[in-house]
């Protein structure tokens, strides 16, 4: 898409790890050639962390200054808080009048992420949670996004919003586009211990992270567990450590992987080569992220300024809503 309006935010429940890295890296491309609004999803970290909202507003200003420090440019882009909009749950509300029960119901994340969430002892069979698609379709069609980049599981929450953007279309007037997804090469990064990346689990490795922590949570990574010795044939396929090689030394795999099948490189020296190389690209994020923090107030005024242009939109949209709905 050229010139087009795209839509992407993330949730505000923790730290940034590098397995974001790839989906920033990817909002620096489309905001070069469109008009992005990316925003803290403050009310949708609610969904599943309703009990735990301590932490959530120094939690946005965390991420923000993350945002920044990885290229995401106020003056092209407009960054904002969700909650900073309140058409935002204007819209959600109108959405849930008609939105039927079947569609949430059907939506395949549903059930697994229940299902997941009793397993760790925690009931979020709410109406909120069911919601989450309909909150979703709001945060989009509020801003009538052309675009949104998403991953192959929230494809199904974007079918759903192209199917509330129909049903309003037809039972009122046309108002919303239907949104594209944008289907991008994200990298999905496991956790040093081979599961998933979760500050929760304790195995990510944070994107602002200090050379100390790099260093020892690269020393965690799991390696091939068949090989005993230095000169043992690795198997890098089942190798965490190989893993990242793939995606931040990949101009050396090739060698890496010869050396390690061939017994001619340990998963000591593996790990400190992986380390350096991954210390030194977050290096100059980490020093942007301390300027942008040493700025008084700045997180907060790019905030301020990103919620005042969201919130121009957002009652355009909003006047048409009415206007349609004849409300």
């Amino acid at each position: 898409m050229t010139k087009g309006r795209i839509l992407s935010g993330m949730r505000s429940t923790g730290r940034l790890h590098i397995g974001h890295l790839s989906v920033l890296e990817n909002w620096l491309e489309l905001q070069k050639e469109n008009q992005c609004f990316f925003f803290a999803a403050d009310w949708h970290a609610l969904t599943t962390a309703f009990d735990q909202t301590a932490g959530i507003k120094e939690n946005i200003k965390e991420m923000i200054a993350a945002w920044l420090a990885v290229g995401i440019d106020p003056e092209k882009s407009v960054v904002f808080v969700q909650s900073d909009v309140p058409e935002t749950a204007e819209l959600h509300l109108l959405f849930s009048m008609f939105t039927p029960l079947g569609w949430l119901e059907r939506v395949p994340t549903y059930k697994d992420q229940v299902q997941q969430f009793q397993e760790q002892g925690k009931d979020i069979m709410t109406y909120g949670f069911l919601g989450y698609p309909v909150l979703m379709s709001a945060d989009i069609l509020l801003y009538r996004a052309g675009g949104v980049p998403v991953g192959e599981d929230q494809v199904p929450h974007l079918e759903l919003c192209r199917e509330l953007a129909r049903r309003f279309n037809h039972l009122y007037r046309p108002v919303f586009p239907e949104p594209k997804a944008l289907l991008a090469q994200v990298s999905v990064l496991p956790g040093v211990d081979g599961r998933k990346m979760s500050k929760s689990y304790a195995n990510d490795i944070g994107l602002v992270a200090e050379p100390e922590e790099v260093y020892r949570q690269v020393n965690a990574m799991v390696t091939d567990p068949a090989r005993i010795r230095k000169t043992d044939p690795g198997h890098p396929e089942v190798c965490v450590v190989h893993k990242y090689h793939g995606i931040y030394t990949r101009e050396r795999l090739a060698e890496i992987e010869a050396d390690c099948r061939g017994g001619r490189i340990g998963c000591v020296a593996c790990k400190k080569l992986l380390a350096g190389g991954l210390d030194a690209m977050l290096g100059p994020i980490r020093e942007r992220r301390r300027e942008i923090m040493a700025r008084l107030g700045y997180v907060e005024e790019v905030l301020r300024e990103g919620a005042r242009r969201a919130r121009e939109e957002a009652q355009k949209t909003m006047a048409l809503v009415r206007e349609a709905m004849q409300i």
